[in-house]
């Protein structure tokens, strides 16, 4: 096999890890937020237009390979939807799964699923619209993500209006829109959407629980670190 076949196998086989990374982005920059912690250079440093540019770089490319290969804008943005969607549930459980197998604590198996869809879901599939009809453990760390996103966002304006603190907050708060924006059809299909394809209401009270206790345990441990290591 060449060097050039054995990377391509290797960008297969280890695509699935970017879940670490994008968990990451989807959590920790939001939790920070929340707590008025800055995590990324001040707008008014020089230093921002690295982080700025790479980002929209990365953004650019990806718009440029859809275009150039015949497709729209709203291909890449749900391309870009079901990178993050990927990345947060489906990588994450088959990376926890391909560990466990190769440390002998779980068997390989197959077990199949239907594939079957019905006329309202093949409608939905060519209009476009996100069916949200799968499993709760699929759903709920993708509604929980997005939850998180939303809740710090809202925290992040607080901690503007009342410190004064956009210019050390304004990047983590971008990339939280960012996060929000790309996930419309998740908050679309918890609040707006009333057809069978929508959010369930179960999942969703679910996420608004992990959140709630998820929040809660990061403050707890905000404050027992500031008790333990006082500053100064």
């Amino acid at each position: 096999m060449s060097i050039l076949q054995s990377m391509c196998y290797a960008e297969l086989a280890f695509f699935p890890l970017y879940c670490l990374p994008i968990s990451i982005f989807a959590t920790i920059p939001q939790i920070c937020l929340l707590n008025g912690i800055a995590i990324y250079p001040k707008v008014s440093s020089t230093y921002s237009m690295v982080f700025s540019l790479v980002f929209v770089s990365s953004l650019y490319k990806h718009l440029y390979e859809v275009i150039a290969s015949g497709h729209s804008v709203r291909a890449f943005i749900n391309e870009q939807r079901m990178w993050m969607i990927r990345s947060v549930t489906n990588h994450v459980y088959g990376t926890m799964d391909a560990i466990l197998k190769q440390l002998g604590m779980r068997k390989a198996s197959f077990s199949p699923t239907n594939k079957a869809a019905d006329d309202q879901q093949s409608k939905r599939y060519e209009m476009g619209v996100f069916d949200f009809q799968t499993s709760p453990m699929f759903l709920a760390p993708m509604v929980t993500a997005v939850m998180l996103n939303v809740a710090s966002f809202v925290g992040g304006i607080v901690w503007v209006l009342l410190m004064g603190s956009w210019d050390k907050l304004l990047m983590q708060m971008v990339l939280v829109l960012f996060i929000i924006a790309m996930s419309y059809p998740v908050i679309e299909g918890m609040v707006l959407r009333t057809d069978r394809g929508r959010v369930p209401r179960s999942v969703t009270s679910l996420s608004v629980a992990l959140c709630t206790a998820s929040l809660n345990l990061f403050l707890a441990l905000s404050l027992w670190s500031r008790r333990s290591w006082p500053h100064g």
